[in-house]
Order: C-alpha cells, then structure tokens, then sequence
C-alpha cells in the first residue's frame, strides 16, 4: 500500500444509536481538509486494545493511505453505554453506526467495514440492514448461520467454543458489567476461576445450569443452550437467510482449520447464488489458508507447518482487503477486476492457487465406501476404504460411553487455546481407542488431491433414544502420522436437517448425513486416505447422554451400544471431491 498521509487521532468519539444508547469510538484520519472514504470496524474486544487496532486491517496504515478508520465498541463493552446481548442488537446498531460515520464532516460518504470472527458477524448483520452508504464489507472467519455453525453444528451444542467464548466476553468486560449489575468482588474472582478451570466447567452437569455465568453475566449461553432447534430465535439472525436482501460485495476469508470455515465458505457461495444486486454477486471474493480461528493467520497449525508463504501476512491479506476497498470505495481498479475470484492454499502440496468458483466444477464427487470384517475398532482394526461398493459385510460395533467421551484433539476450534488448541495434529492417540472405528485404504500409487465439500453417509443403529455420530478425514503419511483435515458430527434426534427434534427407535438402522464442510488437500502418493468413525469429540461438542432427554438437561450419562453397518443395502462411504490432475 502507499501510505502518504500523517494521521490524526482522537480517541472516545461518542456515537450515539437509535434508542439514545452512546457508544464511543476511536477515529484514525489522515490530517487533510478534504473529505475521504471511511472504514469502520465494530468490535466487542475492546477497540482501544492493540490487537484490536491492528487485526483484520491496520488502523494506522489504513489512515496513512487516506481511510478514516473508525473503531467502536458495540453496546455494552468496555467504554460503551447499553447492554451487550451475542448479535441481537448487531443489526440496528450497525446500520446507525454507518450512517453516522457517512455523515462526519471528514468522510465523503463512502462507507467500509472490516474485522474478524464476531467482527465478521457485526459486517454481515449490518449489511442485512442495508445502510444506504456501506458500499462494501471484509469479513474473516466467521459464521452465516448462528445456530448452526456458532453455538451449534451437527445438532451437537459447540461446547468448548461456547463456553470459553462466554467466560472470556464476561472476564474481560468486567468493569462494565459490575457497573451495571452491581457486582462485587467476590463475583470477578468465581468467573475468573470458571475461566482458568476450563475442563471443569466442561463436564459440569446439567449443563443449563452451569452457575458462573448466572446472573446476567450472559445471558446469551443459556438462551443458546434452550434453542436447540433452529426456530425463530435463530431465523431473526440469521446470515445465510438473508444473502437474498443483502446488496453489498464482500472480501470472505477464512481457515481450513476454523471453526466457522463452514460460514465463510457458505456466505460465499450464498452470495454468488443469491445476492441482491449485480455488484454483490459479481464482487464475491473468497481466500481459504491453512488457518485456525485463533492465530492470526499463522502459517503453523497445531503442530504442522505448512511453510512461510502459508501465512496471511505472506499472501497480503492486510494489502488485498485495502486493495478490495480502494476498488470499491475510490474506483481505483489495480487489477482487482481482472482476478479470479477464488484462492485456496492446497495442503499437502502447500501451494496457493487461484480458482474461478467455488466449489471447483472439475470435481469430481467419488465415493468410498467403508469395509470390515467386523473388527474395525482401533488403528490396528481391520476395517479399510476402497471405491468399491461392500457386499454382506459384517458390522462393525462399540460402546461410546459418555462419561468417557473420545478427546478432542485438534481440529476447527476457538476455545481457549492453552485447554483445547487448534489445527494439525497426529491423531493416533485417538485412534488407538477401542471407541474409534478407523478405515484406511492402501497406500495411494498416485496423486489424488481433494478439494471441496465432504460428507459421510452412515447406515447406523444405537441402543440409546438418542446419540451422536462423528466423522474425521485424515491425510496418513508413510510413516504413521495421521493429520487430521475436516470433522464433522450428526446428533440423532436431529439427523433431518432444520427439522424438530425426532428421537430413534433403538436397534433401528437410519441413514444418516454428516457434513464435514471442506478441505483442499493433495495426498500424495504413498499416503493414505483415513476416515475415523465414533460418537464423541469432546469437549469440542457436547457429550451425549444418549437418554433422548432434552438437551442440556441430563444429570446422569448412559452407556450406548453403537453399530456401523456398510452392506449392499447399507453402503456407508464418505464422498469426497477429487480433482483430476495432470
């Protein structure tokens, strides 16, 4: 970027909302009398902090190119007035807050927004309110779909996510709160425990009435937990619902070891599909790394480097949003026209790659299909994954227990990293549960890469009126390491998606669908394609009881005895994408 102005400053700006509530921001502006577009970043985190000024797009820069930066705390966080409620608010208060940065002296009325994560989630809302002058948005790894994707996936409650996430947001906005709430001493130090004894509060039950968030300190956890099923708490605000109304382009980008990467890649396609004018479907733009949520597009996830040009500040992702919105908000092209409007970093090969869509047209879906001879459990099971279809294959079975969950171990998450860290890991300890059903095929002869959507289609019975199924694809190297890549989970009483609540009849075999968003992997040859099959993945998710009782209920947890059945009439297989290769 070229950075040609020196910048003015001026701190705890008041903006005051529709309903009278003041909020303040912070202002970065060039020091020059004429007027200029403007890109206002709405935060939860404390806009004076200085990872918040820095992440997404850096203030200072962004001003020194000749943007006013605005960086706000929404209501209720940190110097802000009113009550903080998870997106509720995002709507109104984001379409006033545009509109009041469009009417500053200093701002010639073009309006962006940037930011990450619930950043991500303040842009989209916003621009589900149409404000006449936001003109184009930057969100990074975040949701489309709140219930399923923020505090929910699968029908299986995010339960490391959502309850880390609560802990942190009451932890850090404490001040506020004990302002508001009249709170005492005593009370900072409880949340303070619950937030450094993580596992703790990870096994409490019934988990509705975990009791240190209780007391108006979040409101938002319990009601997430009571709206299991995705009604109108949900519809209200939902992302993925409204790409239809919504008129702006946006900059999506994301992780393939995220927790909402399903979000990202879903506003994408969405968007393309659906938006409401030309502009916002032709100015999709949409850049997937190696990332995790929580890592500031690092290069390294979990324990895997993917090389130095895997990072975000290696691709210019700070250079590509500013160069985003110099199209957008000034009209100044600098090949962004002529871009394909997709780049995705190819794991395994370790490349970046420019696409012209997304999901690429030239997968291919391809079935495998799990075998056994009954005995898949473990590692050393032997169960195996081929591309032919099974005949009378005998089924494979084990006993999820919940008091003993199979351990998250890496993945898609944004928890608090010290107690669950996310990315890249060897997933053998895993593996060598008995509770773990692992199918493996033999080492490929040649490059078979995946790029695209997964799912699993599982023909399985419980013994339970309810329990989950999880699914995982891993990348196994010559030498053992078993790198996971994509997860997903499927809880039974929900196994019909957006519809109510159905329990199982147990011993009864049902089909059903796992979505494990999406990867871009190349295996190579001597590698193998591994899919793990069990019932648990915790703390990530919730543990279920396998009681059919309503979620986030149960005080005591039941033994089920889990079958996976992959005959001609049950042909149980995971779909992936497979890209032809030269």
């Amino acid at each position: 970027m070229t950075n040609q102005y020196s910048v003015k400053f001026e701190p705890n700006v008041p903006l005051m909302l529709r309903d009278g509530t003041i909020t303040y921001a912070d202002v970065y502006r060039p020091d020059t009398s004429g007027k200029v577009p403007a890109l206002l970043k709405r935060t939860p985190y404390d806009k004076s902090a200085p990872t918040t000024r820095s992440g997404g797009l850096d203030a200072i820069g962004a001003a020194m190119h000749g943007y006013a930066v605005v960086i706000q705390d929404v209501r209720g966080r940190f110097s802000s007035d009113g009550e903080f409620y998870a997106f509720i608010d995002e709507m109104n208060d984001g379409y006033d807050s545009v509109e009041w940065v469009a009417s500053q002296p200093w701002c010639d009325g073009k309006v962006g927004m940037f930011g990450r994560s619930y950043l991500g989630a303040t842009q989209w809302l916003a621009a589900k309110a149409k404000p006449p002058s936001l003109m184009a948005i930057a969100p990074g790894i975040t949701s489309s779909d709140f219930h399923d994707g923020w505090a929910w996936q699968g029908g299986a409650f995010q339960l490391g996510f959502s309850l880390a996430w609560s802990l942190t947001m009451a932890a850090a906005n404490w001040d506020n709160l004990a302002k508001r709430l009249f709170l005492s001493t005593r009370q900072l130090e409880i949340l303070i425990e619950a937030k450094d004894n993580l596992m703790t509060g990870l096994h409490h039950l019934p988990m509705q009435e975990f009791p240190d968030l209780e007391g108006g300190l979040a409101p938002y956890y319990y009601d997430w937990l009571e709206h299991s099923e995705y009604d109108q708490y949900w519809k209200d605000i939902s992302i993925k619902e409204a790409h239809s109304q919504i008129t702006v382009p946006a900059f999506n980008y994301g992780g393939w070891y995220d927790i909402f990467l399903g979000g990202t890649l879903a506003n994408y396609t969405g968007m393309k599909d659906k938006g409401a004018s030309d502009v916002a479907r032709t100015g999709q733009r949409l850049v997937i790394g190696p990332w995790s949520h929580g890592t500031d597009l690092a290069s390294v996830a979990g324990e895997v480097n993917f090389g130095a040009q895997a990072a975000g500040d290696a691709v210019g992702i700070q250079t590509e949003i500013l160069r985003y919105h110099d199209y957008w908000l000034r009209g100044e092209d600098k090949g962004v026209s002529d871009e394909k409007p997709v780049r995705i970093f190819v794991m395994g090969e370790n490349v970046w790659r420019a696409e012209d869509e997304w999901p690429l047209k030239r997968a291919e879906s391809t079935d495998y299909y799990l075998h056994s001879r009954g005995k898949a459990n473990t590692l050393n099971g032997d169960g195996w994954l081929t591309r032919e279809e099974p005949g009378q294959e005998a089924p494979d079975v084990y006993a999820y227990n919940p008091i003993d969950p199979v351990p998250t171990r890496g993945g898609p998450l944004a928890a608090d990293d010290g107690f669950l860290p996310p990315g890249a890991f060897d997933q053998r300890p895993v593996e060598a549960r008995s509770d773990v059903l692992v199918y493996t095929t033999p080492r490929l002869e040649q490059y078979v890469e995946v790029t695209g959507p997964i799912t699993v289609t599982l023909y399985a019975s419980t013994s339970g009126k309810d329990t989950d199924f999880t699914a995982k694809v891993v990348d196994v190297s010559p030498d053992g390491y078993a790198r996971n890549l994509t997860e997903g989970i499927v809880r039974a009483r929900y196994r019909n998606p957006k519809g109510p609540a159905e329990l199982v009849d147990p011993g009864t075999a049902y089909e059903y669908k796992i979505d494990l968003w999406a990867t871009s992997n190349l295996f190579k040859m001597g590698h193998r394609i591994r899919l793990e099959i069990s019932s648990s993945n915790f703390p990530r998710f919730d543990r279920n009881a396998n009681t059919g009782e309503p979620i986030g209920s149960d005080i005591s947890l039941v033994p089920a005895l889990q079958t996976i059945y992959h005959t001609a009439e049950y042909p149980s297989h995971v779909t992936l994408p497979v890209v032809p290769r030269d």
